[in-house]
């Protein structure tokens, strides 16, 4: 099974997510801060991450530059409220970045694109 951290800090965000995506058959493990995502990823078999930018105890950003040091092979979804931190170069090394939005399919369609981009090796 595929395992999805969810990285939120907005306990009705983590909620919605962590219901609609479990209906399509991931596993979902949940950090509600960027420290407690380093944590997860280093204890657990991560295949995917869905990450926010405005995060307590460490950022967003702070945070996926520390799990892409030591692991750039889980591909990090950037998942904000937040359009204007797109611009920001520390974002680029994301492989997605989204608008939060109460319609999930974007989301959803993302996380199958780099699922299988990860498992065809590209």
């Amino acid at each position: 099974m595929t395992t999805i951290l969810l990285v939120e800090d907005n306990k009705n965000q983590r909620l919605l997510y962590d219901q609609e995506l479990s209906r399509e058959g991931y596993e979902i493990e949940i950090a509600d801060n960027g420290k407690d995502a380093l944590g997860k990823v280093q204890e657990l078999a991560i295949d995917i991450i869905i990450l926010d930018i405005n995060l307590p105890k460490m950022d967003g950003i702070e945070a996926m530059g520390r799990i892409l040091s030591t692991n750039k092979k889980i591909p990090i979804i950037i998942n904000t409220a937040y359009s204007n931190y797109k611009d920001n170069f520390m974002s680029w090394a994301a492989d997605a970045y989204l608008v939060k939005s109460s319609d999930l399919s974007g989301l959803k369609n993302t996380i199958k694109e780099l699922l299988t981009k990860k498992t065809k090796g590209i």
